[in-house]
């Protein structure tokens, strides 16, 4: 499977990998929210009791690997965009692109995203390759930051920005709707798809130190329609004057199996044995016929 070639392209993701190689050496000053929302995601694994030996982390960044193995997983694969992030990862590193995956069909029976699919142009065709990464009765999970998701820093830098400049440039990068997400994954090919959400209540210190943090992350706008001009002095200053500290993280959280025969389906239409109304203890009534 390859990138489908009519898909617009959003983020640069070059400069991507140039910001993951940049945060790895200070990816462990953002590790508490890393944390957290690697708990989050991998909470759905105590809903199975199936168990899994090979297993592929996402640009987890040290957070989803060690995990893995303190649930038992035998074999864990980190791959991040930037070989300096995958190294520090905690699974056998691999630097590779999300949006061209170099594995053979069925190579895992879990792939775990947390937080790194935010960035790829072309969502559902990575989304068909790694539904082919799986195994038969493979597990996929990943979360995403929501549509909402620094809501707040977006609207006070355009409007400091229009003040400053009379117009705006993106500097936040746009995130997907929870409503899209299940029928995303039912059109790369897996099996019983759930989209759900959850949150991050986070707070900062101060602004500077979101954008500090968001940097550490490797997080930082890509965006190609970005301004490459440096943003006047007083941006950030007016910006965050009125920035509110707290500002929670809405989680998207795609869940989904690699097809297999084991798995429940769904009945087909008119296939039914037994009426609603018999179940539920209906008395029908003939037309005009009055109760009791």
């Amino acid at each position: 499977m390859t990138p489908m070639s009519d898909v617009p392209a959003i983020f640069d993701r070059r400069l991507v990998a140039l910001r993951r190689a940049r945060a790895a050496a200070r990816v462990g000053h953002v590790m508490p929210v890393l944390d957290a929302a690697a708990d989050i995601l991998l909470d759905r694994l105590d809903d199975t009791t199936r168990r899994f030996h090979r297993a592929l982390d996402l640009g987890g960044r040290g957070a989803v690997a060690p995990r893995l193995a303190a649930r038992g997983v035998e074999f864990v694969v980190s791959m991040d965009l930037a070989p300096a992030m995958a190294a520090r990862a905690g699974g056998l590193p691999l630097a590779a692109d999300e949006e061209w995956l170099p594995f053979a069909p069925g190579s895992f029976d879990l792939i775990v995203a947390s937080l790194s699919l935010h960035v790829v142009n072309d969502l559902p065709g990575a989304l068909v390759q790694l539904r082919r990464a799986l195994a038969p009765d493979g597990l996929f999970l990943a979360s995403l930051p929501g549509l909402g998701a620094l809501q707040p820093l977006r609207e006070a830098l355009s409007t400091a920005e229009a003040a400053l400049r009379g117009g705006i440039a993106p500097r936040v990068s746009p995130f997907p709707e929870l409503r899209d997400l299940a029928g995303l994954l039912q059109r790369a090919g897996f099996a019983l798809p759930v989209a759900d959400q959850d949150r991050l209540d986070l707070a900062w210190r101060s602004p500077m130190a979101l954008v500090a943090d968001l940097r550490a992350a490797g997080e930082a706008a890509a965006l190609l329609a970005r301004d490459p001009r440096t943003p006047p002095r007083a941006l950030f200053p007016m910006a965050f004057a009125e920035l509110p500290r707290a500002m929670p993280l809405p989680l998207l959280v795609m869940t989904g199996w690699a097809p297999h025969e084991s798995q429940q389906k769904p009945a087909r239409p008119g296939s039914a044995t037994a009426r609603l109304a018999d179940a539920l203890g209906v008395v029908e009534r003939k037309a005009g016929e009055r109760p009791g």
